[in-house]
C-alpha cells in the first residue's frame, strides 16, 4: 500500500533527524524543499497544507499554473537550469534561485531585480563531479566568477549548489558533497563576498542523508517526499 503524504513527510523528518544525530548537527539547520515538478497543483496544495513551507520547481512552464494559484503561500525555489530569457518570469516570484552558473544570467538577474526594487538570493551551481551532462561552474572557476559579479548589488550569493551522480550506494556520493562544503569554506577564507557564504543546497531523494552528514543546509526532495503522479 502506498504511503500517504503525511507518512512520507514523517519518514523524511525522521531520516533528517537521524542524519543530523550521526553528524552532530541541529536538525533545525536543515531545510527540506518539496520538489513538486512532477506532481499536480492539488498535490502542491496538499504539501503546503501539511506545513511544508518550501516548494521547488525547475521549469517556469511547469510551475506557472501552480504559482498563480498558490504563489502567495510558502517559499518558492527555482532549482532547475534557468535560461536568461526566463528571468523575467521567475524574478519576484521565486525567493531563491539555486542555479546561477554564468555571468550573463547574473547580469540579467541584476537588471530585473533592480527594476523590481528587490534583491534575489542565489546559489552558485558548481559541477563538483565534473560530469559533462551537468550544468555548473567548475570549482576552479568559482573565485573569479565571484569577483566578476561583486558589483551586482541586487544579486545576493548565499550559498553553493551541486548535484551528485546517481548512485545505487549513496555512500559513493560523499566525496561530491564534501567537496562542495570544502569549497565553501575555502571561499569564505578568501572573503570574496560581502557576507560569508553559509548555505549548501545538496542532496536529493537518493542521497540526502549523506549530504546532510556532509553539511547540507537545503535538501531537494521529490519522489521520497511527494511521490510521482503520472501525467501531471
Amino acid at each position: 500500500m502506498a504511503l500517504t503524504l503525511q507518512e512520507r513527510i514523517a519518514g523524511v523528518s525522521e531520516r533528517v533527524q537521524q542524519a543530523c544525530k550521526v553528524s552532530g548537527r541541529n536538525p533545525s539547520d536543515v531545510h527540506v524543499i518539496a520538489v513538486t515538478k512532477y506532481v499536480s497543483l492539488n498535490m502542491v496544495a496538499s504539501v503546503l497544507e501539511a506545513s511544508m513551507e518550501h516548494i521547488g520547481e525547475s521549469r517556469w512552464q511547469d510551475a506557472e499554473s501552480k504559482w498563480k494559484a498558490l504563489g502567495d503561500q510558502g517559499t518558492w525555489h527555482f532549482i532547475g537550469h534557468l535560461q536568461t530569457n526566463k528571468v523575467r518570469d521567475v524574478i519576484g516570484k521565486f525567493q531563491y534561485i539555486h542555479s546561477l552558473d554564468r555571468l550573463s544570467l547574473a547580469q540579467e538577474l541584476q537588471r530585473k531585480a533592480k527594476a523590481a526594487g528587490i534583491d534575489v538570493n542565489v546559489f552558485l551551481q558548481v559541477n563538483i563531479s565534473g560530469e559533462d551532462t551537468k550544468y555548473g561552474l567548475s570549482p576552479e572557476e568559482v573565485p573569479d566568477f565571484l569577483r566578476s559579479i561583486a558589483d551586482l548589488d541586487h544579486v545576493k550569493v548565499i550559498g553553493l549548489m551541486t548535484m551528485a551522480p546517481y548512485e545505487e550506494n549513496p555512500e559513493l556520493t560523499r566525496p561530491v558533497f564534501r567537496g562542495l562544503r570544502e569549497l565553501r569554506d575555502q571561499l569564505n577564507q578568501q572573503a570574496l563576498t560581502g557576507e560569508p557564504i553559509t548555505e549548501l543546497s545538496m542532496g536529493m531523494s537518493n542521497d540526502f542523508e549523506v549530504a546532510i552528514e556532509e553539511g547540507s543546509t537545503w535538501v531537494r526532495l521529490g519522489t521520497v517526499l511527494v511521490g510521482h503522479e503520472e501525467g501531471s
